[in-house]
Parts: structure tokens; sequence; C-alpha cells
């Protein structure tokens, strides 16, 4: 899939950091939503290019966890996996373009060592 197609397909912009770092595309889970997305729907990401702003989503049936119904989602010849996706994305926290929540935000933060 082309980045642009991802974007399509949830329906809003990814975030910068998406175009910026490989290590956006990791299958970490603790990564962030759209990677407990991709996971929680049976996938992993693979062959990520940067450059072409492309990656590869191949099935991994370890890990598919159940999804929400999924009635009236049929989108064409990749509806199963258009379908599941969306189904995980739904009611997540919607950041408004052009917010990288991996940029640094200038504050200092003191810790308190005992």
């Amino acid at each position: 899939m082309t980045f642009r197609q991802i974007e399509t397909l949830i329906g809003a912009p990814l975030p910068p950091a998406a175009t910026r770092y490989r290590a956006w595309w990791s299958n970490n889970p603790d990564n962030s939503a759209i990677t407990r997305s991709w996971r929680g729907a049976g996938y992993r990401a693979f062959q990520v290019d940067m450059t072409a702003e492309t990656l590869v989503f191949r099935r991994d049936p370890g890990l598919a966890t159940p999804a929400p119904s999924l009635a009236g989602t049929n989108r064409g010849p990749q509806s199963g996996v258009v379908a599941r996706l969306q189904a995980r994305l739904g009611g997540t926290v919607r950041i408004p373009y052009g917010v990288d929540l991996t940029e640094p935000t200038g504050e200092v933060w003191d810790a308190e060592i005992q």
C-alpha cells in the first residue's frame, strides 16, 4: 500500500512522523493506536520504503483478535482488510492535520530523584 492509500482508508492524513521515521511503521504494539489496529486486524507491516512511501501488510493469523460487527461494510475485493482496519480504527481519537505527536513539546519536566 502507499501511504496515500492508507490515508484514504482511515479518512485522515497520517501524522508527519509517518513519512519521516521508519520506526513509526514498526510492529511494536506499544508504538501507536494505528499499529495496534493493523496487528489487531491480523497483519504485520513489512518492506517499508520511506522514499517511495509504500509498505506491505502481511497476514499473520496469530495476531488477529475478534473485531466488532462488520455488517454493511462490504466495499469490494479488499473489503475484508478494509473492513477490519476501519472497525479497529473506529472511535479512535482524531488528531488534527499537522499535529505531530512525536515532536518534542519544548517543556522541561524535572523529576525528583529520591
